[in-house]
């Protein structure tokens, strides 16, 4: 008893030195310094310790779920914790149960709901408090990065109960001039239309929303000052580059509806590293063990727990007593690792590599590498291919990235049994007729380039197991899609 009591006050006395160094953007670059790193991370684990002792004797949920799990351990070892999961955790107990105390707050409280992209949507219970450290946090990112103010805040991501776009709008709308639009290309246009040129903007959206409105629009966007924070899914660079022609700056963030939003965020660093290896894939291999370079950010230690898991998959837990319900060990089913910044400037050096070469100053935080859902791909012959595989493909083509919307994958087995994939592709809405000659052989050989194993097992199939359909935009596989929700990838 009088070590959980020590405990609890060492973590509030924590606490409160977080928030006092977090009051101003300033004093937060002191949590960024390297040799602080390992620090916060133990820092990180004392903090998620709390949450767990708290969870086992306030959340009737957590409680039977390690019974139900067999945990028995009497010595704290964060390790051997069962892993929560949608399926052994948030669909087996009640929204309720999975509160503190088996109730939901009486008031300050926020649900959300995610998009459901991956079946059925779940809902979320938010405590005033750890809406109110989010908005913080989001506003220091914000003024770390962007360090302006009356700049116009254009959220175009969901609204409603959706998690990314009410978070978005409920936190900045006190550092800027907010319009919540969602996914309207329309209401995006007649903005800037009414607002002009003489302002300088910062657009939110999903990465497709915004490649069709920029598409799509009779504005001359290059006459506007506008940044672009994307999120909801990544990003290739291909896109990005497209995106740079009329955007100063394009940055995505790392969440989930079923943690939060802004767990990690792309920096200066992270993204000139990403860039570096999609030039160099020998590197990128090294590195994240793969030659497809994966969406990388950069998080505080203090605040998440990320694990690795030897299949691939990341663990997440927030180190947060103030949240409605804890999160601890959750599997978001992504796949991807984490390196501190002191490995990945030991790794790079042996390549010789200055890591200062690649950003200058950079923050120290450790590094997050995330490739997507582990289940959002489809396998042939023994590869998995993943939607970021096409997107790279289109994104890198300066016909295609300008004439697709959207595309699918499906891998399956034709009336002889044998495996084909079948690659889907939405024209954007005023198509003008024209693709490259060669459709085929383009995917066929983008597919070699950008997925080791893919080309590694071409020898065993004929390349006319690779299909490619063209579809009018909205229709086919494509028609009825719910703008508010993320786009669907994998077809059935």
């Amino acid at each position: 008893m009088l070590n959980r009591f020590g405990l609890w006050l060492s973590l509030w006395v924590l606490w409160l030195v977080r928030l006092f160094i977090s009051l101003d953007r300033r004093t937060y670059l002191v949590l960024s310094a390297g040799p602080l790193q390992p620090l916060l991370g133990r820092i990180g684990k004392w903090r998620a310790h709390a949450v767990f002792l708290k969870a086992q004797a306030r959340c009737p949920a957590y409680s039977q779920f390690l019974e139900a799990e067999g945990y028995r351990e009497r010595s704290w070892d964060f390790a051997r914790l069962p892993v929560m999961t949608k399926e052994n955790y948030v669909k087996k107990y009640s929204i309720e149960q999975r509160c503190y105390d088996g109730v939901i707050p009486a008031s300050g409280v926020v649900i959300d709901e995610s998009s459901g992209s991956s079946g059925t949507p779940n809902n979320w219970v938010r405590s005033a408090e750890e809406r109110e450290d989010v908005k913080h946090i989001l506003q220091l990112n914000y003024q770390l990065i962007y360090r302006d103010t009356g700049c116009i805040l254009l959220n175009c991501f969901a609204l409603g109960p959706w998690a990314t776009g009410m978070n978005v709008s409920m936190s900045l709308v006190d550092v800027g001039i907010l319009k919540s639009i969602g996914p309207d290309q329309k209401k995006l246009e007649n903005t800037l239309t009414i607002f002009g040129p003489k302002y300088r903007y910062l657009v939110f959206g999903y990465p497709p929303f915004i490649k069709s409105f920029v598409d799509s629009t009779t504005l001359d966007l290059k006459a506007y000052r506008m940044d672009l924070i994307v999120g909801g899914e990544g990003i290739s660079e291909g896109l990005r580059t497209y995106l740079l022609q009329y955007f100063k700056t394009v940055i995505s963030s790392y969440g989930a509806s079923d943690l939060e939003i802004n767990i990690g965020v792309e920096t200066l660093l992270t993204i000139g590293l990403r860039r570096l290896c999609l030039s160099n894939r020998q590197l990128c291999e090294r590195l994240f063990g793969r030659q497809t370079p994966p969406m990388i950010f950069q998080y505080n230690a203090l605040d998440y727990i990320i694990e690795p898991q030897s299949n691939g998959e990341l663990l997440f837990t927030i180190g947060r007593q103030t949240s409605a319900a804890p999160k601890i060990r959750y599997n978001l089913k992504d796949s991807g690792g984490v390196i501190s910044h002191r490995d990945l400037r030991d790794q790079l050096k042996q390549e010789g590599i200055d890591i200062n070469e690649l950003a200058s100053p950079q923050s120290c935080f450790p590094i997050l590498f995330v490739f997507g859902r582990a289940d959002l791909t489809v396998p042939f012959y023994g590869a998995k291919v993943s939607p970021t595989d096409l997107d790279d493909i289109v994104n890198a083509h300066p016909v295609l990235v300008k004439q697709i919307n959207s595309f699918q994958l499906a891998s399956y087995e034709d009336e002889h049994i044998n495996r084909r994939l079948r690659i889907r592709l939405e024209t954007v809405k005023d198509f003008n007729g024209q693709l490259p000659e060669g459709l085929h052989d383009l995917f066929f050989t983008g597919l070699c380039n950008c997925n080791q194993d893919f080309r590694e097992v071409t020898r065993m199939f004929d390349r006319g197991c690779v299909e490619i359909e063209v579809h009018a935009f909205e229709t086919g596989p494509f028609a009825g899609r719910d703008i508010r929700v993320k786009n669907r990838y994998i077809a059935d």
